[in-house]
C-alpha cells in the first residue's frame, strides 16, 4: 500500500501550468511545510504535485501560508540534469485535499501573507532606487 497523509502549510503559492495539446491538463506543484512531532521541533518540506481538476482547485483556492490536509501517494522519479548527472525526486501526488483552517483563520492568514509579500516587494523596489537630492538634479535638462 502506498498512501501518504500530511497536514501543513504552503511554503509559497502553488505553481500551476497547463499541458499542450487538444485537451490541456492542469499540473500544480508546490511545497508543504509539515511540523515535526516531539522534541526535535522543526519542519519537513514535502514536494507535492496534483493533476487535472485537483490542480485547478488548488490554483483557485490555495496560496502561501494556507494550511492544507492532503491525502495522496508517494511517487519517485529521476531526470538527467543539464550538467550530466542524474537527479532523483520524491513527491506526494495529491489525490484529495481539504482546507486545514477555518475560514476565519484563512482570512487572517491571507492578510498576514499578503502583508509580508507587500513588505518584501516594497523593500526590493526601495533598494532599486537611490536617494537623490535637489543639488544632484542641478544642471539636468529637465530641471
Amino acid at each position: 500500500m502506498n498512501k501518504a497523509v500530511i497536514t501543513g502549510r504552503w511554503v509559497k503559492d502553488p505553481e500551476v501550468r497547463y499541458t499542450q495539446g487538444e485537451t490541456p491538463m492542469a499540473i500544480a506543484k508546490g511545497t508543504i511545510a509539515v511540523d515535526r512531532r516531539g522534541k526535535d521541533k522543526g519542519a519537513d518540506f514535502i514536494s507535492v504535485v496534483a493533476f487535472g481538476k485537483t490542480a485547478e482547485h488548488i490554483e483557485k483556492y490555495y496560496f502561501k501560508g494556507m494550511k492544507a490536509n492532503i491525502a495522496g501517494h508517494i511517487q519517485t522519479g529521476s531526470y538527467d540534469h543539464k550538467d550530466g548527472y542524474k537527479v532523483y525526486t520524491t513527491d506526494v501526488v495529491i489525490d484529495e485535499i481539504e482546507f486545514g483552517d477555518s475560514k476565519a483563520n484563512n482570512d487572517s492568514a491571507t492578510q498576514e501573507a499578503r502583508a509580508k509579500d507587500h513588505a518584501v516587494e516594497k523593500k526590493a523596489i526601495d533598494e532599486e532606487f537611490m536617494t537623490v537630492s535637489d543639488e544632484d538634479l542641478e544642471g539636468l535638462p529637465f530641471n
